[in-house]
């Protein structure tokens, strides 16, 4: 019987987390059949006959959708296996198991996810492969080890094809996206990221010619632009560097995105150049405040002054920086809310920003390395199931209020211009703190059609 690998949501790009795990088994003589539900309805009949189905978990809104899906799998096939694995599997263990997951993977999820699907094919008796090679996965699935684990070449070909995805828009122009790792984890450990739980300060590359590959099969399936979905491009700089110069040698007019921390930037200005020169369309980076006692708290590794240095840089090398943030924390004041604001009218920035970045509160999902502050931990209620995090209410009620109505402002306006939503958060941002405040008219007025963006830009 054919296992089955379910997406709920990856940020509108085909999901490499499914075309990595059929690679892998594939490799392992297992038939793998994806199913992506962001994309698609769920294929009933198939998951009726699959002995394994495993979900993947990428991140936060994707373990939130996939809750059901998993009953309603459960309650269609009780006989099958049922795996989570990527980043949010270990992180939410006992609610999934609660559910019926019985398998959890992590992170480097592709030999233990195919060590599995061996054992089901030899249990199934139509194979005579010995479930003895894979009993160290099994032993390594319920430890903390971040494994190091053989990369293959993604298979995509039960996928929905590219341009049903996200796109980019640049101007007038719609690109095809494809998306794929040069590295997984990061070398940092930023007390609200996700990724640091399960890595610890730990990452791997993804061998160059298995990236190029990559990208090349993508490219003739129609992708004219490629999101590098690397925590941080720039953990490994001559790694990341070497593969963007072969590309843009083989395929001159492709564009490309990436993620690169602040400190990264400064660290690394000298690269930013080479960047812009190989195609690099627009690079994302999580500023996610200006407040030094935030970026403190959140144990970010860079100041105020270092991201207005890091706009300065980035524009110097022409290349487009769109920063996010998480502006609603415990630590947030109306004040301080309205300063950042002024600083992305300061620096130029309102369209660069998605309007989604300026509604993002944060989130404390189980493992996070918040919970080691102890102002965080007096604060937080019970870990709630159903949102999956500990929940919290600012001391400030009005801070509380302001989140909710600029995350209203944002989700009536998604098709709006920036600007013009931008316009909106600040009045009301503004009117909150009760601070008599007017946007810049001298702003350098930076046409809307030469920022590139992907057109689904949330972000957790």
């Amino acid at each position: 019987m054919p296992s089955l690998l379910i997406a709920t949501y990856d940020l509108g790009r085909q999901s490499f987390g499914l075309a990595s795990g059929a690679a892998a088994l594939a490799a392992a003589g297992v038939e793998a059949i994806c199913a992506d539900l962001s994309r698609d309805p769920l294929p009933e009949s198939v998951v009726r006959e699959a002995d394994l189905i495993a979900f993947f978990l990428p991140m936060h809104t994707a373990t939130r959708l996939a809750i059901p899906v998993i009953d309603r799998v459960r309650a269609m096939n009780p006989r099958a296996t049922l795996c989570a694995y990527g980043l949010y599997a270990p992180l939410n263990a006992a609610l999934l198991r609660e559910r019926g997951i019985t398998e959890i993977i992590g992170g480097e999820f592709e030999d233990d996810l195919a060590a599995l699907g061996r054992d089901h094919v030899s249990t199934s008796g139509t194979s005579s492969t010995s479930s003895t090679s894979s009993t160290l996965h099994v032993a390594r699935r319920t430890s903390h080890v971040v494994p190091r684990v053989r990369f293959l070449v993604p298979v995509r070909n039960s996928l929905p094809p590219l341009a049903r995805y996200a796109s980019l828009q640049w101007g007038s122009e719609r690109r095809v996206v494809g998306y794929t790792e040069a590295s997984r984890g990061c070398k940092h450990r930023c007390r609200h990221c996700p990724i640091v739980p399960v890595y610890d300060g730990r990452f791997r590359i993804v061998p160059r010619e298995i990236v190029v590959e990559d990208i090349r099969r993508q490219v003739a399936a129609g992708a004219q632009h490629i999101t590098f979905g690397d925590p941080d491009f720039f953990n490994g700089p001559r790694h990341a560097v070497a593969i963007v110069r072969e590309l843009a040698s083989e395929f001159p007019g492709l564009s490309y995105d990436v993620t690169i921390k602040v400190e990264h930037l400064l660290a690394h200005a000298g690269l930013l150049r080479e960047l812009a020169a190989t195609g690099c369309a627009f690079l994302t980076s999580a500023v996610e405040s200006i407040d030094d006692r935030v970026l403190a708290k959140l144990d970010k590794g860079h100041t105020a002054a270092d991201f207005e240095a890091a706009v300065a840089l980035c524009r110097g090398a022409g290349l487009t920086l769109s920063p996010t943030f998480v502006p609603f924390t415990p630590w947030t004041t109306l004040e301080g809310y309205c300063a950042l604001l002024q600083t992305i009218d300061r620096l130029d920035l309102i369209d660069q920003v998605a309007p989604i970045q300026l509604a993002i509160r944060l989130l404390i999902p189980e493992g996070s390395q918040l919970l080691e502050l102890e102002d965080v931990r007096a604060s937080v209620r019970p870990f709630d199931p159903h949102s999956l995090t500990y929940r919290w209410a600012h001391e400030v009620e009005a801070v509380d209020l302001l989140q909710r109505e600029v995350g209203t402002i944002v989700g009536k306006r998604l098709n709006a211009p920036r600007r013009d939503v931008f316009g909106e958060i600040w009045s009301a941002a503004h009117r909150a703190a009760e601070l008599d405040a007017v946007l810049r008219e001298d702003r350098e007025l930076v046409p809307r059609a030469a920022v590139p963006y992907l057109n689904e830009p949330w972000y957790c």
